[in-house]
């Protein structure tokens, strides 16, 4: 009974494993590289997954020569 009890009162409260969870964010990462399954999107979708690809382009450009930097010089 006291294990159903400590199990409820838990629930309530979130882990650190669940404020670090991130599968959502790298999943999107690499769904933005893919053609979308539903159908034809609209304009307004097309250019913002662009303009999110290209930001993510960048960001790991720089990143790579950030730690490239530290690295190497």
């Amino acid at each position: 009974m006291e294990n159903i009890e400590n199990k409820q009162a838990q629930k309530g409260r979130n882990t650190l494993r669940e404020y670090f969870a991130v599968n959502e964010v790298f999943h999107y990462f690499f769904r933005v590289f893919r053609k979308d399954a539903n159908g034809k999107p609209n304009f307004n979708l097309k250019v913002m997954h662009g303009i999110n690809r290209i930001s993510i382009l960048m960001f790991l450009f720089a990143f790579v020569v950030w730690l490239a930097k530290r690295l190497f010089f």
